[in-house]
């Protein structure tokens, strides 16, 4: 794997992380309308620089967020002191936390028959434009709430639909944002909700798979691209967060599920052309 390959990679990933287009069916795609062969050829490194480009997107997201991740962690300890969850920070928390659980479980229980029976280009094409079309529709829904008015109940909810994300091609985004919309949030407040939502789940994740990639050993020359993934998730991530925000204030979601649907469609187009394989 070269530097640039590399720097690629991590900007993809740290873009379609936030932007609800799915960052594992790109990291897919990418690679396979490239003819990337690098990580189709060491498998184990490719879960491992996985790890890795998600690193650099956890750490966008808590960078952005950093005062409303630190004012919920007093939040949560105040819900524990006394025993309520009335504290709003406290509240936004514990919707984190409930909203983790589905995909911890689902992702724990299932992740081998993911890594085999999922992510294939045809599945994530098909995927890309079904998952966007629930967005187009969820995002015609009025505006009714802020992030202040989220409840555990709600945070349930999403949390199960985050869960669906773990097939390439959903996005973890963008079904968590369609679950907000379809709840009634604001677009701005569904984000929201969305990105702090992945923060424990992420970090978990790399926790987790990074011990066993590092405790396995990784191929000669890969540090320097892995730095350079790392970084270029990272800071394309937080521009991505920031960007999103922004947009979303005066602008619908429209132009990510049209993205979605032409890229799926391109995807099988380029299959029943006979350009790429179907599966790998």
């Amino acid at each position: 794997m070269s530097i640039l390959e590399a720097i690629l990679l991590g900007i993809v990933q740290g873009l379609t992380e936030f932007l609800p287009i799915s960052s594992s069916g790109h990291l897919i795609l990418v690679p396979w309308l490239q003819d990337y062969t690098f990580l189709e050829h060491h498998d184990q490194f490719n879960k491992t620089f996985d790890v890795a480009l998600h690193l650099g997107t956890l750490l966008g997201v808590v960078v952005y967020f950093r005062a409303e991740l630190w004012a919920m962690v007093l939040g949560f300890l105040r819900t524990v002191a006394a025993r309520s969850i009335d504290d709003p920070d406290g509240r936004l928390a514990w919707v984190v936390i409930v909203g983790t659980i589905p995909a911890v479980i689902v992702g724990g229980l299932g992740a081998d028959w993911i890594d085999e029976h999922l992510g294939e280009p045809w599945m994530i094409g098909i995927q890309l434009i079904v998952f966007g079309l629930l967005l187009w529709l969820a995002d015609r829904l009025p505006q009714r709430h802020e992030t202040e008015a989220v409840t555990v109940r709600d945070g349930a909810i999403i949390g199960v639909a985050q869960a669906l994300a773990l097939a390439p091609g959903t996005s973890r985004s963008g079904i968590t944002i369609t679950a907000g919309r379809f709840l009634g949030f604001s677009r701005d407040a569904a984000a929201r909700i969305s990105f702090l939502m992945l923060v424990p789940a992420t970090l978990g994740a790399v926790i987790y798979k990074g011990y066993d990639a590092v405790s396995e050993g990784l191929p000669d020359g890969v540090a320097g691209p892995m730095a350079a993934g790392i970084a270029a998730s990272a800071i394309s991530g937080y521009l991505a967060i920031w960007g999103l925000l922004r947009f979303v204030r005066t602008h619908s979601y429209d132009v990510f599920v049209v993205y979605r649907v032409i890229v799926g469609v391109i995807v099988l187009a380029v299959i029943a052309a006979g350009v790429r394989e179907a599966t790998f």
